[in-house]
């Protein structure tokens, strides 16, 4: 016999406990079958394992049964068994009881059920607030059903289960909010993840859905994690759960009693049965009782209310259909559940039906048959709601739904309510009909969802649209509606591919006024459209907010495949003269019915093609693509500034660029990015920014811009990247200018200050997606900027500092791309000429760009240049020498004239002494004047050989003393020269 380790520690536990001191078990009382109860030890390595009885409290009594074999440990009973452990084996559950066999079932949620553990932490990413801020944001029972927090912090509820087999976890999620992060896994006893490391769960927006696992046998952990993430002030919808089964416990050896509100009235019941309405039971009952006269309860309540007296708010009105005579009869009805007694003094009394008024007409697209009913018109027919008629030639049918008459509801139209857990209520309708408007009924409870569905098969367009362009307008769906509400009321509209998967469209609170509403349809597939309307949030089965409503007037959707025309559009012509689409790119002409391809640079108005005006013109510096069924810019642009112009070219930019914005911290400190993803030119207008969602599926967004949250995390040691909430910003292109204003989009310059002598050039987009605040969809302005220093690939982006989220009014989004490839292409004037000094008879020509470069690609510098020249020794040479021949020259030219100078002195005196005889009186005779007839230009020569510095002297010095000079004469004998 081999025994297991555990095995034999139990065995010797008890033996010691039981039997094992002589001297104590003498005096103690022999144990009776209410004093212990009967257990297995662990099984061994053969499957093998012992039956023991172990008592309620140590050392009461003594003489427990000696222990024996047990059953295989793989041995289990059928569901609505259990093992009963005296003789082991299988017994049906008594009445009011129930068992899964080889399972457990949690579905009370009152408290943290047994084996549950319920905690929060402060998440494993980056994270700004202390521990003790996130011990209370633990999953929160609510009775049917248990909660998660909402707030930034972890929480985690954990249930620790030993398979005896192989089995199976199965639970009932509601997970409606994306901004919570939500996760599912299993952990072996060693710590280790079973099945897929991170399973993210799927949203399942307004519904409950069922997930399972597989499990292996021995110990299992499972975790579920949540952590929430609200940018905005808004608070996001919590996770619920409910109803756990786990299968592979081998065995049970007890019932479960039913909960309260529900009975199981026969032996071997697997589930319990709930109550029905006015009924109601305690825990463990194998019946419901009746509530009495003045009180009710709703199915499945562990307890009754009190009636209350009746009012006006109680009951409400439907249109019965029209009868023969072409009217209709107003017929009043309690709400249901009805609450109220008219048996309470004060107590209203319910209206008398039957009053007939006049029924409205039929809807566009219906006729009026003899009975009075309305049926659609068939294909190639339109109807105003009276009578068919067939469209023209050359015409074909509009297609579509237009409800704006509401004498009974249309069959395309679904009605149902949902309880605030998302259960489903099919008893009742939450919309009835009131002619010239559909509204809500009371509900069932004041936080009842009230939902009204749409169903499309389908939408077709008038003329050819490519799949390759996304987000082309293929339908339209245009509401009015009104709400009326005394509390916090919502107002909902969705759209998914079922009404059971739909997306949140957009919402409303408190009392709206009437107005409308238009959503455009993008994608082409089966499509459900839902409002809902939800009184209050408050979990109160009081009837508080009953008048509180929500009306619509008028439902339009377009190009619906097999819907209704209510007019005939001109259409172009086969050769059979029946009705054929236009290629893309090409308009209708009215009288020929004929396809003309619009010109160039234009793209075709699908909601209205015909005549050449259906071209459109594309915007500032676009053009359309070949299929002219959008405009882009092909990555150039030209722009003069100052009289000069700017050549751009972009398509280095072509692929787009993706890039983190933050970080950011929400009003708990978690922190977050927004990532961004650009593409603004090329690629013949294909939108090439994608925005993926990669927590609760794969899915994302494209478009030119889109926006996604991004949190960095670690989960469980492997670090991943979680990106959410994507959504687009700009589904079409409106123009690209350097103006800061361009069809009521304002791109402000001191958003970005800091700008250079290049022009910025933007890029005006547009989204489809209109929301409550942005009328006409979002807008954005990319604005890219010339800098050469921006050393990242593709450059940088950044948002405005005055509105770090990207928009200042939430409708316009402002980005500032800086890069090179912004800059405009270089030309001559982009660059300088320099000279070097001449070296060893060579001189040479460089070239350089102008600081700071404000050009990019174009022309190139020019290649250097070298010449011969004259270095400045030869000129310094040359110089000294002209200098010096200057000098001796001018020093002759000096020395002539001063001689000259002298010559006219003497001549000068002898005038003078001449002037002062008489008249007639001849000079005297010892004079030595020069005489008459003498040659005034004679050389006077000195006699005796002096040197010209005193030849000069002697010109200056030789003066007789009477004051006159001695002048040299030259004998007439040509000898020597005598000074006299």
């Amino acid at each position: 016999m081999v025994f297991s380790h555990w095995a034999l520690v139990y065995l010797n536990s008890v033996v010691l406990l039981c039997g094992g001191v002589a001297g104590q078990s003498r005096q103690l009382p022999v144990c009776k079958e209410s004093d212990y109860h009967y257990e297995y030890t662990e099984c061994d390595s053969l499957g093998s394992r012992w039956r023991v009885a172990v008592p309620h409290t140590p050392e009461i009594c003594t003489g427990l049964p000696d222990p024996i074999r047990g059953t295989e440990c793989s041995f289990s009973c059928k569901a609505g068994e259990y093992l009963e452990m005296k003789n082991q084996e299988c017994r049906k559950c008594s009445v009011g009881t129930y068992s899964l066999g080889t399972g457990i079932r949690i579905d009370e949620w009152d408290t943290l059920p047994p084996g549950f553990s319920n905690f929060a932490m402060t998440p494993t990413f980056e994270f700004h607030m202390s521990e003790s801020n996130c011990s209370n944001s633990t999953w929160i029972p609510k009775g049917d059903y248990i909660a998660s927090s909402v707030d930034e912090c972890t929480s985690i509820l954990s249930y620790s289960v030993n398979l005896k087999q192989s089995g199976k976890v199965t639970f009932d999620y509601y997970y409606p909010d994306a901004r919570i992060f939500f996760e599912f896994y299993v952990q072996n006893d060693q710590c280790q993840s079973e099945g897929s490391q991170n399973q993210w769960m799927q949203i399942t927006e307004n519904k409950w859905i069922s997930y399972n696992l597989d499990l292996q046998r021995g110990n299992n952990v499972l975790f579920w994690k949540t952590t929430g993430l609200s940018p905005d002030s808004s608070v996001p919808k919590p996770v619920l759960i409910r109803a756990v089964d786990i299968t592979g416990v081998a065995y049970t050896s007890e019932c479960f009693p039913c909960k309260a509100g529900t009975y199981s009235s026969k032996p071997g019941s697997s589930i319990c049965s709930p109550c029905p309405a006015n009924t109601y039971s305690n825990k463990g009952a194998t019946v419901c009782q009746q509530c009495d006269k003045n009180s009710y309860s709703e199915t499945g309540s562990g307890t009754c209310q009190k009636r209350l007296s009746c009012t006006e708010k109680d009951y409400f009105y439907i249109h019965m259909p029209c009868d023969v005579n072409g009217q209709t009869q107003l017929m009043y009805k309690w709400t249901e559940p009805k609450i109220c007694s008219e048996d309470i003094s004060g107590s209203v009394s319910l209206p008398a039906s039957g009053e007939k008024v006049d029924c409205p007409p039929c809807n566009p697209g219906f006729f009026k048959t003899n009975t009075s009913s309305c049926e659609a018109c068939p294909f190639g027919f339109y109807s105003n709601g009276t009578v068919c008629t067939k469209c023209p030639a050359g015409t074909e049918p509009v297609l579509g739904f237009e409800y704006k008459w509401w004498n009974v509801k249309p069959d395309n139209l679904k009605s149902k309510i949902y309880r605030a857990d998302l259960s489903e209520s099919d008893e009742f309708t939450g919309w009835e009909v009131a002619g010239d408007y559909i509204y809500t009924t009371p509900g069932l409870a004041d936080n009842d969802y009230m939902t009204l569905t749409l169903n499309v098969p389908g939408f077709r367009s008038p003329h050819s649209v490519s799949d390759e362009f996304l987000n082309s307008e293929l339908a339209r769906v245009t509401f009015v509606f009104e709400t009326i509400c005394s509390g916090d009321c919502k107002f909902y509209f969705m759209a998914g591919t079922n009404e059971r998967h739909t997306n949140s469209v957009e919402q409303w609170s408190d009392s709206a006024f009437k107005q409308s509403y238009t959503y455009i349809v993008t994608s082409n597939y089966t499509t459900s459209f839902t409002w809902a309307f939800q009184r209050t949030k408050s979990q109160s089965m009081e009837r508080k907010f009953n008048s509180d409503m929500a009306k619509i007037y008028f439902i339009n959707v377009t190009n619906v495949v097999n819907g209704v025309a209510s007019r005939c559009r001109h259409c172009a012509l086969g050769s059979s003269q029946s009705c054929v689409p236009c290629p893309a790119g090409h308009y209708i002409e009215v009288d020929t019915g004929t396809c003309h391809q619009c010109p160039s640079n234009t793209f075709l108005n699908l909601e209205h093609p015909y005549g050449p005006k259906a071209c459109l013109p594309c915007g500032d510096h676009t053009k359309s693509n070949l299929m002219q069924t959008v405009c882009f810019n092909d990555c150039t642009f030209e722009v003069t500034r100052q009289e000069q112009l700017f050549h751009f070219d972009l398509s280095l930019l072509s692929n787009g660029t993706t890039f983190l914005m933050g970080p950011r911290f929400t009003s708990r400190g978690l922190k977050y990015f927004h990532q961004f993803s650009l593409s603004v030119c090329g690629n013949e207008g294909r939108q090439m920014a994608f925005c993926i969602e990669n927590v609760t599926e794969s899915r994302g967004i494209r478009s030119y811009v889109c926006q996604s949250t991004i949190l960095p995390s670690e989960m469980r040691g492997v670090k991943n990247i979680i990106s959410s909430q994507p959504f687009s910003l700009a589904d079409r292109l409106i123009g690209v200018t350097a103006e800061s204003t361009f069809h009521n989009i304002t791109s402000p310059d001191d958003l970005f200050p800091g700008k250079t002598d290049v022009p910025d050039i933007i890029f005006y987009f547009r989204s489809n997606e209109r929301t409550q605040a942005c009328k006409d969809g979002r807008a954005s302005a990319v604005r890219l900027r010339c800098d050469q220093t921006a050393v990242a690939i593709g450059g940088t982006v950044s948002l405005p500092s005055k509105c770090p989220e990207g928009t200042c009014d939430g409708c316009t989004y402002h980005f500032l791309w800086m890069t090179a490839h912004a800059c405009p292409l270089c030309s001559e004037r982009d660059y300088k000429e320099i000279e070097t000094e001449c070296v060893q008879g060579v001189q040479k020509t460089t070239y350089m760009w102008r600081t700071p470069r404000l050009c990019a690609a174009g022309v190139e510098l020019p290649m250097e240049k070298v010449r011969a020249c004259k270095s400045m020794s030869f000129w310094i040479k040359l110089g000294l020498s002209t200098g010096t021949l200057m000098a001796v020259l001018l020093v002759a030219i000096i020395c002539y004239f001063w001689k000259k100078t002298q010559k006219l002195e003497y001549k000068y005196s002898r005038l003078m002494m001449n002037s002062n005889l008489k008249d007639c009186e001849l000079p005297a005779a010892d004079s030595c004047a020069i005489m008459e007839g003498e040659d005034i230009e004679d050389d006077l020569l000195f006699l005796t050989k002096k040197s010209i510095f005193g030849k000069i002297k002697s010109f200056s010095s030789k003066r007789t003393s009477d004051g006159f000079d001695s002048v040299p004469l030259k004998t007439s004998s040509g000898q020597n020269d005598i000074e006299l």
